[in-house]
């Protein structure tokens, strides 16, 4: 594989830990800056928000440009957005810098996977693309509990301060080990922008906002549910974390697998799991044993919907795969800044640290009744849907998560 993937990988290992490596520090911010714990998740939420915009927005307005020096802009975004959030004085000027550096997020990884896909020969395409995302996932396992860790023994600026190195190091690998990449041609955006008419597509996006915002609003203000309901100490949550980041690595790639064989069934059956779990969680938090468990088996099935409900939207978008890929991580995102929003309100309202359990429960389930009407829909309605079943083994990898 070419080095400069490996530039790629650390830029996906950089981005995965920013958008996550904030929920472990939690408490540390909200008692620095004086605000609650549901202002303080809005740190997450912001984060989300921001890149849905960039995902669309952004890789719309730069697809016709010289793809190296888009990423290389982009991870210009990225340093001085975590420059900023080290250095803030106050909590509007750190969700100022969260913002900065979320607009990156989903055009890089577009606009990467495209690039990854060109260093190497067209049989070894996916596992270049792979490789690039292999860095999200590894922040999930050990780049947050790290992350979380030198908070906690430096202080959380000092986590800003590493992501700004990494976005550093990023920044050179790029420049010098990824080769240039002339203009594409000219894309039709408004030719793609036509997928974006068919039911099934919003329907899938739809599911993709859903499933995410179940995990991620009870995942959200797990460091409060782990240190206030279930007893342990501030200093241990790196290592549950790890613990958790463990879980979605297998998950991934345990998703991946499902999809391949019977798409819709494995979401399904997935999001069946997902509700399952967060109540089991919700109705053992007090029991520590039982937290470990449930943190595992939650990084499991708590991601693993991701590579399914990639290749759902794409499927039903296939004419139109830069949107479409944009459009779905924009989903992943905006279901991260829901959960995390209606977990707030949860909490705001009193009814305290496992509410965000049952929040989470209460989505995901509401996922499951969205898929399943729309599956049995469009099985009554076959002759509209496209060619193939969404159930039929996709072309595409089955590894791409947000």
């Amino acid at each position: 594989m070419p080095v400069g993937l490996l530039a790629l990988a650390l830029g996906g290992f950089g981005i995965g830990l920013t958008e996550f490596g904030i929920v472990g520090l939690l408490p540390q911010v909200a008692t620095d800056f004086g605000v609650s714990e549901s202002v303080a998740g809005y740190l997450v939420s912001g984060y989300a928000l921001s890149v849905a915009v960039g995902a669309i927005a952004l890789t719309a307005a730069l697809a016709r440009f010289d793809r190296k020096k888009v990423l290389l802009a982009l991870m210009g975004l990225f340093i001085a957005g975590n420059l900023i959030s080290a250095l803030a004085p106050a909590y509007p000027v750190l969700m100022t810098g969260r913002i900065i550096a979320a607009l990156c997020h989903g055009a890089f990884f577009g606009v990467g996977s495209v690039v990854a896909a060109d260093m190497v020969a067209p049989n070894r395409r996916a596992s270049a693309i792979a490789l690039m995302f292999g860095g999200l996932t590894v922040a999930n396992v050990a780049g947050v509990p790290a992350g979380t860790l030198l908070g906690e023994q430096l202080g959380w600026r000092s986590t800003f301060w590493a992501l700004t190195i990494i976005g550093v190091l990023t920044l050179a690998g790029i420049r010098l080990l990824v080769p240039a990449t002339p203009a594409p041609a000219r894309v039709d955006l408004r030719g793609e922008l036509g997928a974006f008419r068919r039911p099934q597509v919003w329907t899938s996006l739809a599911i993709s906002v859903l499933a995410f915002a179940g995990v991620i609003g009870a995942f959200t203000y797990i460091a409060f549910t782990l240190t206030d309901v279930t007893g342990f100490t501030t200093a241990t949550v790196p290592w549950l974390l790890v613990l958790y980041g463990a879980g979605t690595f297998a998950g991934n790639h345990l998703g991946g697998k499902l999809a391949d064989r019977a798409l819709n069934t494995s979401l399904a059956t997935l999001l069946a799991l997902i509700t399952a779990v967060l109540a089991l969680f919700a109705l053992t938090a007090h029991s520590k044993p039982m937290t470990l468990v449930s943190l595992l088996l939650l990084g499991i099935v708590g991601l693993a919907t991701a590579p399914g409900l990639q290749l759902r939207t794409m499927h039903y978008a296939q004419d139109a795969p830069i949107m479409a890929s944009g459009a779905n991580i924009a989903a992943f995102n905006i279901g991260n800044a829901l959960g995390a929003w209606l977990s707030g309100l949860a909490l705001a309202a009193g009814y305290g640290f496992v509410s965000p359990l049952w929040v989470g429960a209460a989505i995901t389930l509401t996922g499951l009744a969205v898929l399943t009407t729309t599956t049995h829909r469009s099985r009554q309605q076959a002759p509209t849907a496209p060619r193939h079943a969404p159930s039929d083994k996709p072309a595409q990898p089955a590894t791409i998560t947000n």
